[in-house]
Protein backbone atom coordinates (compact mmCIF):
# COMPACT_ATOMS: atom_id res chain seq x y z
CA UNK A 1 0.00 0.00 0.00
CA UNK A 2 1.26 3.46 -0.89
CA UNK A 3 2.10 5.31 2.37
CA UNK A 4 1.40 8.70 0.74
CA UNK A 5 -2.08 7.61 -0.33
CA UNK A 6 -3.03 6.21 3.07
CA UNK A 7 -1.71 9.35 4.76
CA UNK A 8 -4.17 11.65 3.00
CA UNK A 9 -7.21 9.42 2.46
CA UNK A 10 -10.22 11.67 3.00
CA UNK A 11 -12.75 9.33 1.38
CA UNK A 12 -12.90 7.25 4.54
CA UNK A 13 -13.81 10.37 6.52
CA UNK A 14 -16.79 11.53 4.43
CA UNK A 15 -19.31 9.71 6.67
CA UNK A 16 -18.23 11.46 9.89
CA UNK A 17 -17.97 14.78 8.02
CA UNK A 18 -21.55 14.44 6.72
CA UNK A 19 -22.89 13.51 10.16
CA UNK A 20 -21.17 16.47 11.82
CA UNK A 21 -22.23 18.86 9.05
CA UNK A 22 -25.83 17.66 9.34
CA UNK A 23 -25.81 18.25 13.09
CA UNK A 24 -24.44 21.77 12.59
CA UNK A 25 -26.69 22.87 9.73
CA UNK A 26 -29.84 20.79 10.43
CA UNK A 27 -30.39 20.68 6.65
CA UNK A 28 -29.24 17.96 4.24
CA UNK A 29 -28.50 20.27 1.31
CA UNK A 30 -26.59 22.78 3.45
CA UNK A 31 -24.69 19.91 5.05
CA UNK A 32 -23.59 18.60 1.64
CA UNK A 33 -22.45 22.08 0.62
CA UNK A 34 -20.54 22.43 3.87
CA UNK A 35 -18.80 19.06 3.41
CA UNK A 36 -17.89 20.05 -0.12
CA UNK A 37 -16.43 23.38 1.05
CA UNK A 38 -14.51 21.65 3.83
CA UNK A 39 -13.04 19.08 1.45
CA UNK A 40 -11.98 21.80 -0.98
CA UNK A 41 -10.29 23.68 1.87
CA UNK A 42 -8.62 20.48 3.08
CA UNK A 43 -7.30 19.75 -0.40
CA UNK A 44 -5.99 23.31 -0.75
CA UNK A 45 -4.28 23.07 2.64
CA UNK A 46 -3.17 19.45 2.45
CA UNK A 47 0.43 20.49 2.90
CA UNK A 48 -0.39 21.67 6.45
CA UNK A 49 -1.54 18.20 7.56
CA UNK A 50 1.06 16.51 9.75
CA UNK A 51 1.84 12.91 8.80
CA UNK A 52 1.43 11.76 12.41
CA UNK A 53 -1.79 13.81 12.89
CA UNK A 54 -5.36 12.63 13.25
CA UNK A 55 -7.01 12.96 9.83
CA UNK A 56 -10.56 12.87 11.22
CA UNK A 57 -9.91 15.59 13.80
CA UNK A 58 -8.15 17.75 11.20
CA UNK A 59 -11.02 17.45 8.70
CA UNK A 60 -13.69 18.01 11.36
CA UNK A 61 -11.83 21.13 12.46
CA UNK A 62 -11.79 22.43 8.88
CA UNK A 63 -15.50 21.65 8.55
CA UNK A 64 -16.28 23.45 11.81
CA UNK A 65 -14.31 26.52 10.74
CA UNK A 66 -16.10 26.55 7.37
CA UNK A 67 -19.42 26.43 9.22
CA UNK A 68 -18.42 29.34 11.49
CA UNK A 69 -17.33 31.34 8.42
CA UNK A 70 -20.75 30.73 6.83
CA UNK A 71 -22.60 31.79 9.98
CA UNK A 72 -20.56 34.98 10.19
CA UNK A 73 -21.04 35.74 6.49
CA UNK A 74 -24.81 35.24 6.80
CA UNK A 75 -24.89 37.45 9.88
CA UNK A 76 -23.02 40.26 8.20
CA UNK A 77 -25.18 39.89 5.09
CA UNK A 78 -28.32 40.10 7.23
CA UNK A 79 -26.93 43.24 8.92
CA UNK A 80 -26.21 44.81 5.51
CA UNK A 81 -29.71 43.98 4.29
CA UNK A 82 -31.27 45.42 7.45
CA UNK A 83 -29.17 48.57 7.11
CA UNK A 84 -30.09 48.95 3.46
CA UNK A 85 -33.74 48.66 4.50
CA UNK A 86 -33.29 51.62 6.83
CA UNK A 87 -31.58 53.59 4.08
CA UNK A 88 -34.41 52.77 1.69
CA UNK A 89 -36.93 54.28 4.08
CA UNK A 90 -35.06 57.59 3.95
CA UNK A 91 -34.75 57.76 0.18
CA UNK A 92 -37.12 59.67 -2.03
CA UNK A 93 -38.78 58.38 -5.13
CA UNK A 94 -37.32 59.80 -8.32
CA UNK A 95 -39.55 62.51 -9.71
CA UNK A 96 -40.78 61.32 -13.07
CA UNK A 97 -41.46 64.82 -14.29
CA UNK A 98 -37.73 65.36 -14.84
CA UNK A 99 -37.58 62.36 -17.15
CA UNK A 100 -40.59 63.58 -19.09
CA UNK A 101 -39.13 67.08 -19.30
CA UNK A 102 -35.78 65.82 -20.61
CA UNK A 103 -37.56 63.68 -23.17
CA UNK A 104 -39.55 66.68 -24.38
CA UNK A 105 -36.42 68.82 -24.67
CA UNK A 106 -34.60 66.07 -26.54
CA UNK A 107 -37.45 65.70 -29.03
CA UNK A 108 -37.60 69.47 -29.58
CA UNK A 109 -33.83 69.61 -30.09
CA UNK A 110 -33.93 66.75 -32.60
CA UNK A 111 -36.77 68.48 -34.49
CA UNK A 112 -34.57 71.52 -35.19
CA UNK A 113 -33.24 71.87 -38.73
CA UNK A 114 -29.90 70.09 -39.14
CA UNK A 115 -27.77 73.25 -39.50
CA UNK A 116 -29.29 74.82 -36.36
CA UNK A 117 -29.01 71.58 -34.40
CA UNK A 118 -25.33 71.13 -35.37
CA UNK A 119 -24.43 74.71 -34.44
CA UNK A 120 -26.27 74.56 -31.10
CA UNK A 121 -24.78 71.15 -30.28
CA UNK A 122 -21.18 72.23 -30.88
CA UNK A 123 -21.51 75.32 -28.71
CA UNK A 124 -23.78 74.16 -25.88
CA UNK A 125 -23.01 70.47 -25.55
CA UNK A 126 -19.45 70.17 -26.80
CA UNK A 127 -18.44 73.49 -25.27
CA UNK A 128 -16.66 74.86 -28.35
CA UNK A 129 -16.23 78.60 -28.67
CA UNK A 130 -18.19 80.32 -31.44
CA UNK A 131 -15.01 80.63 -33.48
CA UNK A 132 -14.10 76.95 -33.02
CA UNK A 133 -17.63 75.88 -33.93
CA UNK A 134 -17.68 78.07 -37.05
CA UNK A 135 -14.30 76.62 -38.10
CA UNK A 136 -15.58 73.09 -37.48
CA UNK A 137 -18.66 73.66 -39.60
CA UNK A 138 -16.75 75.67 -42.20
CA UNK A 139 -19.14 78.63 -42.03
CA UNK A 140 -18.63 82.31 -41.17
CA UNK A 141 -18.92 83.32 -37.52
CA UNK A 142 -21.99 85.47 -38.21
CA UNK A 143 -23.79 82.56 -39.86
CA UNK A 144 -23.06 80.35 -36.85
CA UNK A 145 -24.37 82.98 -34.45
CA UNK A 146 -27.51 83.39 -36.57
CA UNK A 147 -28.18 79.64 -36.59
CA UNK A 148 -27.69 79.40 -32.83
CA UNK A 149 -29.99 82.38 -32.32
CA UNK A 150 -32.71 80.85 -34.49
CA UNK A 151 -32.38 77.47 -32.75
CA UNK A 152 -32.65 79.03 -29.30
CA UNK A 153 -35.60 81.12 -30.47
CA UNK A 154 -37.43 78.04 -31.77
CA UNK A 155 -36.85 76.20 -28.48
CA UNK A 156 -37.96 79.26 -26.51
CA UNK A 157 -41.16 79.52 -28.59
CA UNK A 158 -41.91 75.88 -27.96
CA UNK A 159 -41.44 76.32 -24.22
CA UNK A 160 -43.56 79.47 -24.06
CA UNK A 161 -46.36 77.83 -26.01
CA UNK A 162 -45.77 79.47 -29.36
CA UNK A 163 -46.59 77.97 -32.76
CA UNK A 164 -45.87 74.37 -31.75
CA UNK A 165 -47.99 74.68 -28.60
CA UNK A 166 -48.14 71.64 -26.37
CA UNK A 167 -44.91 70.04 -27.58
CA UNK A 168 -42.92 71.25 -24.57
CA UNK A 169 -45.10 71.02 -21.54
CA UNK A 170 -43.89 72.25 -18.19
CA UNK A 171 -44.78 69.74 -15.50
CA UNK A 172 -44.95 70.82 -11.91
CA UNK A 173 -43.84 74.36 -12.74
CA UNK A 174 -45.50 77.51 -13.84
CA UNK A 175 -48.02 77.21 -16.65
Amino acid sequence: MNPRKSRFDVLGQIGPLRRYARSLTRDAADAEDLVHDALVRAYERRSTFRADGNMRAWLLSILHNAFIDRVRARGSEAARIAESGHLGENSLAAPQEHSVRLSQIREAFLDLPEEQRAALHLVTIEGLSYQEASDTLGIPLGTLMSRIGRARGTLRELEEGGPARGRLRIIGGRK
